[in-house]
């Protein structure tokens, strides 16, 4: 099949890759220790709500609770809430959510038991401005760092120090009962700290750290952010504070696990593979030219692998928005991004196919997860009267897949284990 519907192979191999993330799997290996008391269910994430959908078939007692998701994101469960809200920009609806889960755990009890159920996207669901600062102060926030082209952990170092939730504090909120996060990491190198900015698991970065990334990244933010930064109010609770002393910590599911599974999957089918890294991050358009590059290679001198191959990686990078004030931006995501630049680096060259994709069914503000590209997507894109190259300089990556029809559209997934990038070389 890969040599004769390179398609429908790469489909299989997405597949695979989500597949080793569902939580039905994934929460059934982890299950806490009942407690005496209560056990109340929280969560936020673009795959909390499969996971809430997950915990209730698999614990065996009573249980209440409430998650929030992105909109279109729910499952359906018969005791926990599932509240949803807007991703990537923070909404009201998220802030409501923010205020209904601090109440969910207040008042508990040492014997009580508090399930936090937390994926990626669980940052902009989950808006909760600290102090004086307003939801339009953190949607000024979100937009700032989605377009700085800055990691996906200095992010959210920089959005738990304008939170009231995030950094740990909902766990704070939750003492003394005992906090078991099950996390499903969509963060190169896998720390749950700062998956979702952490809402139940701090973590030591400082203010100073969160000062210091600003100033790197160049992001502007209003005024009274930085001045809520430079004060003491914005400082989060510590890993060493007592009140996280029961409290664990789950990684249930991670692009490493998910890669893996997804060579398996691919060596089955009788494709040898090959895995760069699960945590690659850095500029898009950048990374998608290192990738064209070694698949170029392999491709034209069989080099640094033999074909045929499949070649995998995974983690998260970013897009530096080219808009200028008061221009609109274009249509796409991190994925098409990448696979766009990708393409124009292939152009030409005869059996090379990709797909690169985010494993929660969403890139970007579209409905498509991403695309797919080979040597003649450029050349395609042309008798369209599209320019890859024009398409790529104003992050109209999304447009420039719909002209031939290669966008991937398989919806949401109901996991999130960061990006998947799949390079088929015949």
């Amino acid at each position: 099949m890969a040599m004769t519907d390179p398609k429908h192979f790469l489909t299989s191999v997405f597949e695979a890759t989500v597949a080793a993330a569902d939580p039905e799997l994934t929460i059934r290996r982890h299950l806490p220790e009942k407690p005496k008391g209560r056990t109340i269910v929280i969560g936020a994430g673009k795959g909390s709500a499969q996971m809430a959908a997950a915990f209730e078939k698999a614990w065996d007692g009573p249980l209440e609770g409430v998650v929030v998701t992105r909109y279109g994101f729910a499952a359906p469960c018969d005791r926990i809430r599932i509240v949803e809200a807007s991703h990537p920009v923070p909404d009201a609806n998220g802030l409501e959510a923010g205020k209904l889960l601090l109440e969910t755990v207040a008042g508990l009890s040492e014997d009580d038991l508090v399930v936090a159920l937390v994926s990626g996207g669980g940052s902009a669901l989950l808006p909760s401005p600290a102090g004086n600062l307003t939801l339009a102060d953190e949607i000024a926030v979100n937009e700032a760092l989605l377009a700085s082209g800055a990691p996906i952990s200095a992010m959210n170092t920089i959005r738990k120090h304008i939170s009231g939730i995030k950094g740990g504090r909902l766990a704070a909120a939750a003492w003394p009962a005992r906090v078991v996060s099950l996390v499903v990491s969509d963060i190169p190198g896998d720390n749950p700290a700062l998956v979702a900015s952490g809402p139940t698991v701090p973590d030591a970065a400082s203010r100073a750290d969160a000062l210091r990334l600003i100033e790197t990244y160049r992001i502007a933010l209003p005024a009274n952010v930085m001045a809520h930064i430079n004060s003491a109010a914005a400082d989060a609770p510590q890993p060493t504070d007592p009140r996280f002393a029961r409290n664990k910590v789950h990684v249930i599911a991670s692009a490493a696990v998910s890669l893996d599974a997804a060579a398996e999957a691919a060596r089955k089918q009788g494709v040898e593979t090959v895995i760069l890294s699960d945590a690659i991050e850095g500029e898009a358009r950048e990374v998608g030219g290192v990738h064209a590059a070694i698949a170029r290679e392999v491709a034209t001198r069989n080099r640094p692998f033999n074909k045929p191959v499949l070649i995998l990686s995974g983690g998260e990078t970013t897009v530096t928005l080219r808009a200028k004030p008061g221009e609109k931006g274009g249509k796409g995501g991190r994925n098409s991004e990448f696979l766009l630049a990708f393409a124009i680096g292939i152009d030409g060259v005869s059996g090379i196919d990709a797909l690169a994709a985010d494993t929660d069914g969403i890139d970007g503000s579209e409905d498509n997860a991403g695309a797919f590209a080979d040597g003649s997507t450029v050349s395609r894109m042309h008798a369209a009267g599209v320019d890859a190259k024009a398409m790529l300089a104003g992050n109209n990556a999304w447009t420039a897949f719909h002209s031939v029809g290669d966008l991937f559209v398989p919806g949401p997934t109901g996991t999130n284990v960061n990006d998947l990038r799949a390079i088929l070389v015949r």
